[in-house]
This record gives C-alpha cells, sequence and structure tokens, in this order.
C-alpha cells in the first residue's frame, strides 16, 4: 500500500453519501502518514475558506508551500458546489504546483459525469480534471449509507419502555 503516493499519483474515491468516502481516505491518509509521509487533508469547502484568508492577511504564499510540499494532500468532500473561476483558479495552482512532487487524494460523491459542469469555467474544468482523473486510481464505494444502516440497527437493538407498559 501507498505505493501509488511514491509515485506521485493521484487517487479517488467515489461513492454515495454516507458510503464511506471520508473513512477510507481519513485511513490511507492516515496510513501514509504512519509510513513518515506527509499528509494534508482538508475538506475542499475549508481550503477554500484558507486559502481566501490567506489571500487577505499575507499568508497564501505559506499556505500554497505547505500544499504543494506535502507527500499526500487529501481533499474531502470535493465539488459539492459549483466552484466559481477564483477558487477554481486556486486549485488548479495547487495540482500544477503539486504536478511530479506528491499524490493527490480526491473523495466526492460527485459522479465523474457531473465534474465538469461544478467547475464554472470550462477551461479551468479541462484543466483540473486533466491533472486529476486520466490517471488516478478509483475506488469506487456502493450501497447505502453507514449512517443510515447504524441508525437503523441502533432502533432495531433498543430496549426501549413504551409508556403503556411501564411501571
Amino acid at each position: 500500500m501507498g505505493h501509488w503516493i511514491a509515485a506521485h499519483q493521484d487517487c479517488i474515491v467515489t461513492g454515495p453519501t454516507g458510503s464511506g468516502k471520508t473513512f477510507i481516505a481519513c485511513a490511507m491518509a492516515e496510513r501514509a502518514f504512519r509510513q513518515g509521509r506527509t499528509v494534508v487533508y482538508y475538506r475542499v469547502s475549508r481550503l477554500l475558506e484558507e486559502l481566501a484568508l490567506g489571500r487577505a492577511n499575507g499568508s497564501l504564499g505559506t499556505l500554497t508551500r505547505k500544499l504543494a510540499k506535502a507527500d499526500l494532500l487529501a481533499l474531502d468532500d470535493w465539488a459539492l458546489t459549483t466552484l466559481s473561476i477564483g477558487p477554481a483558479q486556486d486549485i488548479l495552482d495547487i495540482l500544477e504546483d503539486r504536478a511530479g512532487v506528491g499524490a493527490t487524494l480526491i473523495a466526492t460523491q460527485v459522479p465523474i459525469t457531473q465534474r465538469h459542469a461544478r467547475i464554472g469555467d470550462p477551461t479551468i474544468a479541462d484543466a483540473i480534471l486533466d491533472r486529476l482523473v486520466h490517471s488516478a486510481h478509483r475506488i469506487e464505494l456502493r450501497g447505502e449509507s453507514m449512517r443510515k444502516l447504524h441508525a437503523r440497527r441502533g432502533k432495531e437493538g433498543s430496549d426501549s419502555v413504551s409508556p403503556t407498559n411501564a411501571d
């Protein structure tokens, strides 16, 4: 495990909500960390907030260097909303800085057929997806939401007392 990281390749974990994408991505990131690799994990919405803050307070260069140097950059909840041109360009810049230097792990519930539409500018979308999709390892999860299954099991296993038979 981890050969793809050493080879500076990418991995995309897809599946429906609650299928375990974040769990798998975090497990892979933790494994990489335990193997001595530098790992940076972000939910994409939080990364975009950090980038905007960095641009405002002058720390953008420090953040982008940290992202570029990491052996593994894990981006969770990829493309839940449409990226406008500015944030899309930021993501493209990060991916470009990492090309040949580090591996990127994407966790997303967005099917591959919809990813292009989630990036506001078609040219930037082409560039981002070209860097991520074509040579990435893919893990596709299927099934019901684990949260839903756990909630159902919890209800089935509970020993609740109804008001009619309580003493």
